[in-house]
């Protein structure tokens, strides 16, 4: 398998397994900064390369985060963060904002929030609304412009969106969450990108942690895990969708791997460029995502999994 590929039309080489820092400040129950801080330097030390955070994780925290771990190391880091997402000073959201000066202020806060020069890859998290996608993108190209980013992406938008947003100004990446038990994508979003030449970042590869089989019950989360307001994971929801773990652990048996590996696998088979960025906060779990690698799934094995998988995940993504 593949080992990199190169982000759209860009001459930026990342690693197919990348590293998402979204739990490293919230979301996902208790976090430790050291124990974040020393994982995203082995991550560097295995050959990871492609990091992405967001302005609204943890409100600033997660950049902050990753400024102070990649002080002086910022050479061996592509690094894509997002804005769009507006927090209050105690993290409440205030919905979405996408108007031209509100880009080039979180643009600016970002980088203070990095200590960084330029932003490798500067996504719009969400689509406000209220604005036009072509005046959105318009702000995005005048950041490049004036070398505060190099290059630009968006997230969770649909196809034609994107093909409105990419005769403004070119863009390298496309995050949408993808994987054994969100599979929307491949309706439409894929083509676009191979049409276009824009490279597909898959987040959640491991749905939340859930395909891996951590998660058999919501005991198995903590009180202030963000993951206990999704209706995927009520208790029903979790009892129905455990069928996709049943699959991913028969394939994984065989193989002698874990379900993370054969999950990420799967998605990086669904097509050559594709890059995913599964987040961990611990070395282990590090690891263990990056021999996915290594983990050759044969047409046997897809077609196992393709007549095998529950046609219908139970609960919506939000």
């Amino acid at each position: 398998m593949n080992q990199t590929t190169t982000l759209g039309h860009s001459a930026l080489e990342v690693n197919r397994i990348g590293l998402g820092c979204m739990g490293m400040s919230e979301f996902y129950g208790s976090f430790d900064e050291k124990e974040s801080v020393n994982t995203l330097h082995k991550a560097i030390d295995l050959g990871v390369n492609f990091f992405d955070t967001a302005d609204m994780y943890g409100w600033g925290a997660n950049e902050r985060l990753i400024g102070k771990a990649f002080k002086g190391r910022w050479d061996d880091v592509i690094l894509a963060t997002k804005f769009a997402v507006m927090r209050g000073p105690n993290g409440e959201f205030l919905g979405l904002n996408g108007t031209p000066e509100y880009v080039k202020q979180a643009c600016d806060q970002s980088l203070k929030n990095l200590g960084a020069d330029a932003i490798d890859l500067y996504y719009m998290h969400r689509k406000d609304p209220k604005v036009e996608i072509e005046e959105i993108v318009g702000a995005m190209s005048d950041l490049v412009k004036l070398g505060k980013v190099k290059h630009i992406g968006l997230s969770e938008v649909d196809a034609e969106t994107l093909r409105r947003a990419h005769a403004v100004h070119p863009v390298t990446a496309l995050q949408t969450e993808y994987s054994l038990w969100s599979r929307e994508p491949e309706q439409e979003l894929f083509d676009v990108c191979k049409e276009l030449g824009i490279t597909f970042v898959a987040y959640s590869p491991l749905g939340r942690g859930f395909l891996t089989g951590a998660i058999k019950s919501r005991a198995d989360l903590e009180t202030n895990d963000w993951r206990l307001t999704l209706p995927r994971f009520t208790d029903e929801a979790i009892r129905e969708n455990l069928k996709f773990v049943e699959v991913i652990d028969q394939i994984a048996r065989s193989k002698n791997v874990s379900k993370a590996q054969v999950a990420l696998a799967w998605v990086l088979s669904q097509n050559d460029e594709i890059v995913t960025i599964p987040g961990t906060r611990n070395i282990h779990r590090l690891e263990e995502n990056l021999g996915a690698l290594n983990v050759e799934l044969t047409r046997s094995d897809l077609a196992v999994i393709q007549n095998s998988m529950p046609i219908v995940t139970i609960g919506s993504r939000y």
